[in-house]
Parts: structure tokens; sequence; C-alpha cells
């Protein structure tokens, strides 16, 4: 029996919880991108981030993440996570990663 998975009317998870690395491929392939290891890293730590504060985190969190993850300037850092995820980090990363869409934020 397969299990259905609720979500919103953009396509974010309306239960965070829900959430495999096989939903993340599907999402991924929804957004027009494949999963490789660049993408692992970031995206755990989202989950992670997620686990210990109940929500997901600010940008701002995931590029201090990868600059010190990678030893790379934060400027660089942002660079590299909109390399990723073309189309923002809430409208991909979030959503590949499971979160709710944040309301509070733009989709950049």
């Amino acid at each position: 029996m397969k299990i259905q998975i609720t979500r919103d009317a953009e396509g974010y998870l309306v239960n965070p919880e829900d959430w495999d690395e096989k939903m993340a491929n599907e999402l991924a392939r929804e957004e027009g991108i494949e999963l490789n290891e660049e993408y692992w890293p970031v995206l755990k730590f989202i989950r992670s981030y997620f686990d210990e504060h109940a929500i997901a985190p600010d940008v701002r969190h995931v590029i201090k993440f990868i600059s010190i993850e990678n030893e790379w300037d934060k400027k660089v850092a942002k660079t590299y996570i909109f390399k990723l995820f073309p189309f923002g980090y809430v409208k991909q990363a979030c959503k590949i990663s499971g979160m709710k869409r944040p309301r509070a934020w733009s989709t950049g």
C-alpha cells in the first residue's frame, strides 16, 4: 500500500515529517533538478535545523553553513546556493528538503 503524501497547492509538503530522500528526489525532479552529492549536505543541513528548531532555516543560516563547510567567503557561498537552486532558496531548497512554504519569506 502506497502512503499518500499531502502537499499544498504549490507542492510543498504539509507535514515535513513525511519527507525522506526518495521524496526529495521526486520533488527535485519536479523542479528540474537532478540531485547529486553537491545537494545533500545543504538538504541535510536544512532538515537538521528543522529537527532542532521546528522551523526552516533562513537562507542566511544555510549560507553560513556552506561557507564554514567549504571554507568559502559568504559571497561565494551565496552564489553557490543560487547555482544549486536557481529559482530561489524558498522555491526550491525549502521545497526539496520537505519544508512547509515559509509564509513571511519571498520566493527568492
